[in-house]
């Protein structure tokens, strides 16, 4: 809502300036006074808490934050911004069509996505772990998880991971999201979720889970999230430009600690640019 406004008073003041060049003032200064046209589109996800979400008030999360700021030093102040959600499916299209100029989105570095297009990054080290109870003494390992009922979203290949690699014994248990897991597992229909652990620390940093979820902090596999740019795109040496910036100066910590706090997430230190965990 408030970047439509600012898109719409921008283009007034374009309007009324480019208005009064016709009429022979010769003043046009005011047309670039507030940036004019001058934009740019950034990917994010609309429905992770803590990462990237959209809410009434605008966008929020650590994606969110870390994008801001990597625009800010590409020149673009926040009014600039326009945010457009970027589904896990959609993000390699996305940026090919150049529908947005780069995207923030829990993007994991693969070999298979790096062929399509170009990474930036990492910028975080993520994860795969499980969230359980606060209370909860039983699941210390990942083979404490055999027999035990194990939820992930419908789609998601992290709980069959578990299930084929650690814990063949597990009880996996399909939901068609996130917060439908943490509600199970908040009244013990289930006894652990599992995705990657800054996802989950991102849920259960919301008011309404403070304090009722731990994270197991097993590191089962290693995420590492970089900001995907077109292929051959020039900014991608500008955003890593960035990223250094961003933890020389300790906006990455404070970006951490201000989304991801209340979850105690035990984070990776700032990976260094182009330093990929297998």
């Amino acid at each position: 809502m408030k970047l439509r406004k600012v898109t719409a008073a921008s283009a007034t003041v374009l309007a009324l300036a480019l208005s009064a060049t016709a009429c022979g003032s010769g003043d046009d200064e005011d047309s670039g006074s507030s940036g004019g046209s001058k934009k740019i589109t950034i990917g994010i996800k609309f429905d992770q808490p803590g990462l990237g979400q959209k809410t009434p008030q605008g966008y929020a999360g650590f994606d969110v934050d870390v994008a801001t700021y990597v625009a800010k030093k590409l020149g673009y102040s926040e009014d600039q911004i326009e945010w457009k959600e970027s589904k896990s499916a959609d993000r390699e299209t996305m940026l090919q069509r150049g529908d947005v100029d780069f995207i923030a989105a829990t993007y994991s570095i693969t070999d298979e996505r790096a062929e399509k297009v170009d990474f930036a990054g990492p910028y975080l080290l993520a994860h795969q772990d499980v969230l359980v109870r606060a209370d909860d003494k039983d699941i210390k390992a990942p083979e404490d998880l055999n027999n035990a009922k194990l939820c992930s979203v419908t789609g998601s290949t992290s709980a069959q991971n578990v299930k084929d690699k650690l814990a063949p014994k597990a009880q996996l248990q399909n939901y068609p999201t996130y917060s439908a897991c943490l509600t199970g597992l908040q009244n013990g229909a289930i006894d652990a979720l599992t995705t990657d652990d800054s996802i989950l620390a991102g849920y259960a940093s919301q008011s309404q889970f403070e304090g009722k979820f731990k994270l197991g902090g097993f590191k089962m596999t290693n995420e590492n999230y970089g900001i995907g740019v077109k292929k051959g795109s020039d900014l991608k040496a500008k955003i890593n430009d960035a990223l250094e910036a961003m933890v020389s100066d300790k906006s990455w910590d404070k970006a951490v600690s201000d989304n991801f706090g209340p979850a105690d997430y035990k984070n990776e230190p700032a990976p260094a640019i182009g330093d990929i965990k297998s």
